[in-house]
């Protein structure tokens, strides 16, 4: 075990996310990693969410401007972060316990890996895990996919994947005209220079509610279909990509149905 633990520093865009920011900051906070910078980008809440930031500082630092977006928003605090490894957490996920020591100590380890990811839960409003199948299924291609099937469906969960400063030297931030599939681009750039490491355990979840992107399901698939045939030609790779999507829409629709109604239906 080589104990020189890097650096990390986590970034949390954040807008009007009273009701679930204290959590996803805990959740960062009480990680106790011995290295660690929090940096919190806020767009300007209007919500309570600035008295809430307020009660821990000292232990993070926190901006609150006007922004163009949440790229734009990660890109400002990734230009401010000095940590050797970066993550991006949004203000309604969270890390599971132990997380970032088990990165540091993954990236301490393997000095030759730049990008790494593990596996991720979905939870609710309430924080209990839901959509255990979605789950599952990323589960699988985390251990067997590669570049080609990342431009079919994106298995990558963002918050639990992280990178080496050597990252944005080498590709630079985010794209801020995308706003919905922005991770899904970064992904897929990342993938042209990088092999993609997995550790195997859950090291984060992502909260799925009535007011996150994540419900704006044809919308996301549309812009995640639009980036993946920016990095590929291949006719055959496209096709699969637009039925994995009717696929998985057809999916989702009935598991939001099975929430709103569970009298209708079970969730996975």
């Amino acid at each position: 075990m080589n104990w020189a633990l890097p650096k990390i520093s986590v970034i949390t865009p954040s807008f009007n996310q009273a009701s679930f920011i204290e959590e996803t900051v805990q959740s960062v906070l009480e990680q106790n990693y011995p290295n660690l910078e929090y940096l919190i980008m806020d767009g300007g809440s209007t919500d309570g969410t600035l008295d809430i930031l307020k009660k821990y500082e000292g232990s993070l630092r926190w901006i609150s401007r006007k922004d163009r977006g949440q790229s734009d928003a990660l890109n400002q605090g990734f230009r401010l972060a000095t940590g050797e490894v970066l993550a991006f957490l949004n203000s309604d996920d969270r890390y599971e316990r132990g997380a970032l020591l088990r990165v540091g100590e993954f990236f301490a380890d393997h000095p030759d890996v730049h990008w790494v990811t593990g596996k991720c839960r979905v939870i609710d409003s309430h924080g209990l895990e839901i959509r255990r199948g979605v789950t599952a299924y990323k589960n699988f291609w985390l251990k067997f996919g590669n570049y080609k099937v990342l431009l079919i469906l994106d298995y990558i969960s963002q918050p639990a994947t992280f990178w080496r400063r050597t990252v944005i030297e080498k590709i630079g931030l985010f794209d801020e005209n995308e706003h919905l599939a922005m991770d899904y681009d970064y992904s897929l750039r990342v993938g042209q220079y990088f092999t993609l490491s997995l550790i195997d355990e859950y090291l984060a979840a992502f909260r799925v509610h009535p007011a996150s992107k994540s419900t704006k399901i044809l919308e996301h698939f549309e812009s995640d279909l639009f980036v993946a045939n920016k990095y590929t030609r291949s006719r055959w790779i496209r096709y699969l990509h637009r039925q994995h999507n009717a696929w998985i829409v057809a999916i989702y629709k009935r598991w939001q149905a099975a929430e709103v109604n569970p009298s209708k239906g079970r969730t996975l």
